[in-house]
């Protein structure tokens, strides 16, 4: 006797499909399967009358049609998990992307639903323990926290994901704990670039990557991150790991989601979003936490929509994050990579109790130079640096030499650039920015310290041009 739950498709709306079940409706999220050789998946998302489902498409609906039989599964999406993912690329179902599939390789492999509960309050922890990044402008600016949320924002193509893909550099061969990379919406050769270089570098093997890629439909890139998140708590709650979650990139979650509740009729918020942005952006964002045992850090590239920092999908975001990393596209413009604009940028770690106040001064000391700076610009471009008094031209040449040594080769552009990447030592950075306030660098030209790792290495650009 057959026991499944059975269906018809009543209508196929795009992605949204209504399905009819006479015997028994199956619960919301769970997973429907459908089409030739039951390739399509659904997840039923509401219920429209007491025998009709609405469900979301997660793969692509071509060659469905009404009248076609839909099969309960009787539980929702699952996500492989254990060190068995590692080295490995993923879509949100779990099916490998890298093209080393062998038959019968998932034996034994652990399943989890992608839906978890976020932690109750009594089992996580705060941190005041520094990231390091190995990257100046970051580490001295705004420092990230480890087991906190970070985010990268940005509009396009001022260096968001090369920052990402550079921290998972820096990181891999720092960190002994393990990494997940979760690419939502991002483009496929993004993927296939990202694959390359972590392989090449040698550390694929403790790294774990789950793509929904542009090309696909809504459904999957609103789930890909639960997926990721899944996995990443495994190896928090049961191998007592720390794990670095990189994401890249929120927005485009929230697009998704914006995408699907369009399709399903909902009445649209401000600015077009979806009027569930907010709960759904805080059911991702609240799973990402620490205990005692292990943690998640979380980096997550933020996509501002025409550089509107205003936008109800920055604003959000913002709200969830320890620090904030924004990227400028007027740096971008000047040439100073990373694109980090040192005065919208903050984190809550810079707080003398916890950086401690050497740390807390620098910082305070390059934002007021570089603050003054920005005031003069108008009177500079007018009148000349000449009508400045001696003063404030002292802070406009000091501040210029700050802009440049916080600028940093990337070993993940090395191909584009013909520069040699750098990792800079937090305790480096400060005594760069330090010597630099204290006037030590003023007879050096600003393109000295320009693309540098250490301040020292200014003394030898200034040998070799003098020489």
């Amino acid at each position: 006797m057959d026991d499944r739950n059975v269906g018809k498709i009543a209508a196929v709306r795009g992605s949204v499909i209504e399905a009819v079940f006479e015997d028994r409706l199956p619960s919301v999220n769970s997973m429907l399967l459908t089409g030739r050789d039951s390739k399509v998946i659904l997840e039923v998302n509401s219920f429209m009358d007491e025998k009709t489902v609405k469900a979301v498409a997660l793969t692509f609906t071509a060659g469905i049609a009404r009248g076609d039989e839909v099969i309960d599964t009787g539980k929702p999406i699952t996500a492989p998990v254990g060190t068995w993912v590692l080295g490995k690329m993923f879509d949100v179902f779990g099916n490998r992307l890298d093209g080393e599939a062998e038959s019968g390789a998932t034996e034994g492999v652990e399943y989890r639903e992608i839906y978890q509960r976020p932690l109750p309050f009594s089992r996580r922890i705060s941190s005041d323990e520094i990231f390091q990044t190995g990257i100046k402008a970051i580490d001295v600016l705004a420092p990230l926290a480890k087991g906190e949320k970070a985010g990268l924002f940005g509009g396009a193509g001022v260096g968001k994901s090369v920052l990402i893909t550079e921290l998972i550099n820096n990181m891999a061969h720092k960190l002994k704990g393990y990494s997940i990379f979760c690419g939502i919406g991002e483009r496929s050769r993004e993927a296939e670039e990202l694959y390359r270089e972590i392989r090449d570098a040698g550390v694929l093997g403790n790294v774990a990557m789950v793509f929904a890629q542009m090309n696909e439909p809504p459904g999957a890139r609103f789930r890909v991150g639960h997926a990721a998140l899944t996995m990443a708590e495994h190896f928090r709650d049961v191998d007592k790991k720390d794990v670095l979650l990189l994401i890249d990139n929120i927005f485009r979650f929230i697009q998704a989601g914006s995408e699907l509740s369009g399709l399903l009729g909902k009445m649209p918020s401000r600015v077009g979003y979806q009027p569930t942005l907010a709960s759904e952006l805080s059911e991702l964002e609240e799973r990402i936490s620490s205990t005692r045992t292990g943690s998640i850090t979380s980096i997550q590239a933020v996509y501002v929509p025409a550089d509107d920092f205003t936008d109800p999908s920055a604003t959000h975001t913002f709200s969830h994050l320890s620090s904030s990393v924004v990227l400028s596209r007027k740096r971008a413009s000047e040439g100073l990579y990373p694109a980090i604009d040192p005065l919208a940028s903050s984190s809550k770690m810079l707080n003398p109790a916890i950086v401690g106040e050497r740390h807390y001064r620098i910082a305070s000391g390059i934002r007021k130079n570089l603050a003054t700076y920005e005031e003069l610009k108008d009177i500079i471009a007018i009148l000349g640096i000449e009508e400045l008094s001696r003063e404030d031209r002292d802070v406009v040449y000091r501040a210029r030499r700050l802009e440049r040594f916080l600028t940093q080769p990337f070993f993940t552009t090395e191909h584009f650039t013909g520069m040699k990447g750098k990792l800079v030592d937090l305790e480096e950075a400060l005594e760069g920015c330090e010597r630099i306030l204290n006037d030590e660098y003023m007879e050096h030209a600003e393109s000295d310290l320009y693309m540098i790792g250490r301040v020292g290495e200014a003394d030898a650009k200034r040998l070799e041009r003098e020489g």
